[in-house]
């Protein structure tokens, strides 16, 4: 099976898609990376002040340690020689897209020419038109930090350690689930899906680093089924109501529970994840 994997640089997701990328390094015929910062999406600054409008201080923390810093890093990597997800694609004859806009022509090309049978979004930032995903037979599946249908949206995990009950023995809010790409976020036929308990106390980026862990070994099953052409049926869930970024009020209140964004942990991960 061919298979056009498409994510980005950030200390939540690029030590899981690395390792995904190296297990499946016979599948993968292009890889295709998002800048969560691009002039299209606003900009750094731009995005910055839309966090702080709307999120407050506390939302800071958490865009500079998962994204700003690895983006950072992992452009001075490739310009000393290549991060490891770049080196990887060059040895192994990968094709490495830049992608400013999935539905563009370059990207729709680029898709076009690697003849993929599926594409992979993992932690990828953009939404699939209907175009982009008509190039690979298999259509596209995703790789989503929660248990969907609940906690749809770009900070899942946030939302799930909110909704943690505080029973030790209740059932975990967190987990990881494989679902096919649908026009709508976060919202086409789940294909798999796994429970994860995580410890008390753990923040929102921490948890989701560990959840794309998870995900990416509940991937291995799923991509062996559709290349041996037994896909699971996948299982059409409810619409629950989409999670954005959360407000500035909610955050505060959030604090006061013990449920963060971003802690010590993450700064280290900033800078020794291996994006590039």
């Amino acid at each position: 099976m061919r298979i056009a994997l498409f994510t980005l640089d950030s200390a939540l997701s690029s030590e899981a898609v690395l390792a995904l990328a190296k297990a499946r390094l016979g599948e993968i015929v292009l890889i295709g990376r998002s800048d969560p910062y691009r002039a299209a999406a606003g900009g750094m600054m731009g995005q910055l002040r839309k966090h702080w409008r709307h999120s407050g201080w506390r939302m800071l923390p958490f865009l500079l340690l998962g994204y700003a810093i690895p983006q950072a890093l992992g452009r001075l990597r490739r310009l000393w020689g290549g991060g490891a997800l770049t080196r990887l694609a060059r040895a192994h004859g990968i094709p490495l897209l830049e992608v400013e806009d999935i539905n563009a022509e370059p990207a729709l090309a680029a898709l076009r020419a690697a003849k993929p049978d599926l594409i992979l979004s993992f932690h990828f930032d953009q939404i699939f038109g209907e175009a982009a995903l008509a190039t690979a037979p298999l259509g596209g599946v995703n790789l989503h930090p929660s248990l969907l249908p609940r906690h749809r949206g770009p900070l899942p995990t946030f939302w799930a350690l909110l909704d943690q009950p505080q029973h030790p023995r209740a059932a975990p809010a967190t987990g990881v689930t494989l679902h096919r790409l649908a026009p709508r976020i976060d919202a086409g036929a789940i294909l798999a899906q796994q429970a994860v308990p995580l410890p008390a106390g753990i923040s929102a980026a921490t948890a989701a680093r560990h959840l794309h862990h998870q995900g990416a070994a509940l991937a291995g099953p799923v991509l062996d089924a559709l290349a041996a052409g037994t896909p699971p049926p996948g299982q059409q869930p409810e619409i629950l109501p989409y999670c954005p970024f959360p407000p500035a009020p909610l955050l505060r209140a959030a604090a006061r529970r013990g449920v963060r964004l971003a802690g010590w942990p993450d700064l280290l991960a900033a800078f020794t994840i291996p994006t590039g």
